[in-house]
Order: structure tokens, then sequence, then C-alpha cells
């Protein structure tokens, strides 16, 4: 989702406004105060499990697509996946047949929180001028424009089969878009400062960094029914084997928990803490990303991280079409890969 800040310098703030990225960047943050030295934040140390270490350099890509800019978020369709750009104003359309990206189509300014698909579209938020475009994924043109944005530039968005859901101010307004209208028909208070937003296991499920909250949202009622103590700084949100997966940025653990019950299962060592990176579900595992360790794989049968990667790359990851799509935001593509990796 997936993260990411990246600041504009004190010239380009002059004149627009500055803008905190969806996942963190390696842009330098604008400073008009005397330079002072940067503490350098201490390195993401991982998990110490014997033989799970593996390096990046490993991994042979089966494709590598050129995003000029800072490929980012991504969503999964039939027949594509798709990432955003921000710094570009577009998305980025890749053909898992060929191997090639067949669409670029510009959109709102600043695309952030996420891209979702439904409806016969893809959803993609814009942090800039805080609205949606809904682009057709026949035609790869932007159809319509919603006139609300999100809250975080570091969040979600969510397409159930009922609407597209996104909070969308810092009172936690999850507001329902009726793809009918493309309007918002409805509001639901979620805690203020809700950030990450995903579909799946029969819910919404929103979570709450400051808060350590993950809130569960009956999408055909438009209720919430759950609302659970996870892990410090949960920002990122999957689902998959029946569980609701959280990354926790606080302490770089992800918290499981079970989507029925609305139960806490376990909070698993992860070692990544810190802002920015991503979660994602698919090939029967759980994948975690963020800089310096790209990805992490964890196991539901057993609640470990059973493969980490080290080293450059990594902020946005998905499972898709028999591969692992990896955007590596700093070196300005996307990797598709097996899951298979040894």
């Amino acid at each position: 989702m997936r993260k990411r800040e990246l600041i504009f310098t004190a010239a380009a703030a002059a004149l627009t406004v500055a803008i905190v990225f969806a996942q963190e960047s390696s842009a330098p943050p604008a400073d008009t105060a005397p330079k002072k030295q940067r503490q350098k934040r201490p390195p993401r140390p991982g998990v110490t499990t014997s033989g799970v270490r593996r390096e990046m350099s490993a991994i042979k890509p089966d494709a590598v697509f050129a995003a000029e800019g800072t490929p980012d978020w991504q969503v999964s369709t039939e027949d594509a996946e798709w990432v955003a750009n921000g710094p570009k104003n577009t998305i980025h359309r890749m053909d898992p047949k060929t191997n090639t990206v067949t669409a670029v189509i510009t959109v709102g300014k600043r695309p952030c929180s996420g891209l979702a698909a439904g409806f016969g579209s893809v959803w993609v938020p814009n942090c800039m001028d805080k609205t949606v475009s809904r682009v057709d994924t026949k035609t790869n043109q932007v159809v319509a424009t919603v006139l609300v944005g999100p809250s975080a530039s570091e969040g979600g968005i969510a397409a159930s089969p009922e609407a597209v859901w996104l909070v969308t101010d810092a009172k936690g307004t999850l507001s329902k878009i009726d793809p009918a209208t493309n309007m918002v028909s409805g509001e639901v208070v979620v805690p203020p400062n809700s950030a990450g937003v995903t579909y799946g296991e029969g819910a919404v499920w929103v979570t709450t960094p400051e808060s350590n909250k993950l809130t569960g949202v009956d999408p055909k009622t438009a209720k919430v029914i759950h609302s659970v103590d996870v892990g410090p700084g949960p920002r990122f949100v999957t689902t998959g084997a029946g569980s609701v997966w959280t990354l926790n940025q606080g302490d770089g653990t992800v918290s499981r928990v079970d989507a029925k019950t609305g139960k806490l299962i376990a909070n698993i060592e992860v070692g990544v803490p810190g802002t920015g990176g991503e979660i994602a579900f698919g090939a029967g595992y759980v994948w975690a990303t963020v800089f310096e360790i790209p990805i992490s794989e964890i196991d539901p049968a057993t609640n470990t991280v059973v493969k980490q990667w080290f080293g450059p790359g990594g902020d946005s990851i998905r499972v898709a079409h028999g591969s692992v799509w990896l955007s590596n935001l700093r070196d300005g593509n996307v990797w598709r890969f097996s899951p298979d990796q040894p």
C-alpha cells in the first residue's frame, strides 16, 4: 500500500503546500533554520532466527517495470497490476502477460494513500487537491472525480461490494463513496486520526496509529462491529487466512486479529519499526516491506517470519498474477518475481 515521507524543499514549499508522502522517500526534509546534523535512524534489526536472513541481491526478478518518479502504492485487477506515482500525478498500468507498462494515466495532484480496485475502476486518492480519481480499467481514462480526499497521506482506500471507503478527515470520518453517483453517500465514525483502510473477510478494516486500534465496519450496515487493541502504531493493513494483519510502525511487529471474533491472536516479531512500509497477503503468506528490509515473509501456520531479505529496494508490495510485485520507490521501478524464492 502499498509505504514514505517526501518533503518539498523550501523553494517548492513557497509555491505549494508541503506534503508528507504515503511512504517515506530518500529526499531530505526542507529546513530554513540553521543547519543541524540530522540524527540517523537506527538500523532496522529484523529478526535473528537462524536461516531466515537473505540478501536482496539474491533475488532475480522475472521482470522490471520502469516507472520514472517514485512508484509507490499498488493494486491488482484481473488482468493488470497498477502503481501510483505521486510526483508525476500518474498511475501506471502493468501487463502481467507481456511484462510491459501499457498505460500511464494522469490523475489528480499527488496520488497518495493507496489504490483500490472495484466497480470496473481503479480509485486513486489525491493528496494535493483532496479528490479521488476514478479510472475506467477498460479505457484507461479518468471517468469521474470524487470531491473528497484522504485525511492521511500514509493511509489506504478500499472497495467492498457495496461501496468505496476512505478516511477523509482527522476527526475520524470513514466516508462511503457510492460508485453509482461518485459521491459520498454515508459516513461512519471511527477513531480520530485513523489512516489505513482495507476490505476483506466480510468487513472494512481501519487502523488508528495513535491509539493502537483496529476497527471493523460492516459494509452493509455501515456500523462498527469490532474495536481491537493491536501493536503500537498500526498503519498498514491486509486480510487473509481468516485474519486481519496490521503492520505496526511503533515496534515493527505485525498483529494478527481473528476476523470473525475481533480478538487479537498474536503480535509477531518482525523487527521493522519506523515510518513507511506496507503489508499484503498472497500465495499463502503475509508479506511486509520497509526500506532496509524490503521483504519479510510471514507464515500464518506458525505466526513467524520464515524469510527476510535485507538490502536496497521496497516500499509497496502485492501478490497477484502468480507473482510478488515490489515497488522500489528510490530506484524508480517495480519488480515482479516468484513467491517461491529459496
